[in-house]
């Protein structure tokens, strides 16, 4: 039963065993989570939060390998869901430098924001698809590791090209 319970978090709360797209469904996800890191109106409650859930997502990511018997299975999108967040950090960073206050959650999702905020969405599955160096390298990492730290490159890559986009 544990088991059970575990890989039903790390899929998500069962997102990944949708046959098609898990990835995307998973990554959808991680919007909610991304509004959830928001309502306490913090940055260091964002931040802890951030850091958290990467834990709990390499030790639940590797858990579920185990249970699996597969290396990163396409079923496991916890790392997505904890890394779409992150792919707003520069937005973030550069919101709460420029104005002064800690943006709340209908800011990304205002008619105003929805297109860079899709925007974000669309270069995290991208990257994370794609797979840029050294995003697929980092899947050699052992357990959960493997398995988060790609989705966690990616949004790297996410937050240098948001950052270029605001720049203009």
């Amino acid at each position: 039963m544990r088991n059970g319970f575990v890989l039903w978090l790390a899929q998500g709360f069962g997102v990944g065993r949708i046959p098609f797209a898990p990835g995307t469904f998973g990554s959808a996800i991680g919007l909610i989570w991304f509004w959830i890191l928001l309502l306490p109106n913090s940055p260091l409650a964002f931040i802890v939060g951030i850091l958290a859930s990467v834990f709990v997502s390499v030790w639940l990511c590797g858990a579920g390998e185990k249970i699996l018997n597969q290396r990163d299975p396409g079923s496991i999108v916890l790392d997505e869901i904890i890394a779409i967040p992150i792919c707003f950090g520069s937005w973030l960073a550069m919101h709460f430098w420029r104005k002064g206050i800690w943006p709340e959650p209908g800011f990304f999702f205002s008619q105003e924001n929805a297109l860079l905020t899709g925007g974000v969405f669309l270069l995290f599955r991208l990257f994370d698809i794609a797979k840029p160096w050294p995003v697929r390298q980092s899947q050699n990492l052992p357990g959960g590791w493997g398995v988060t730290v790609d989705d966690l490159l990616a949004a790297v890559y996410v937050n240098l090209v948001v950052l270029i986009i605001l720049s203009f």
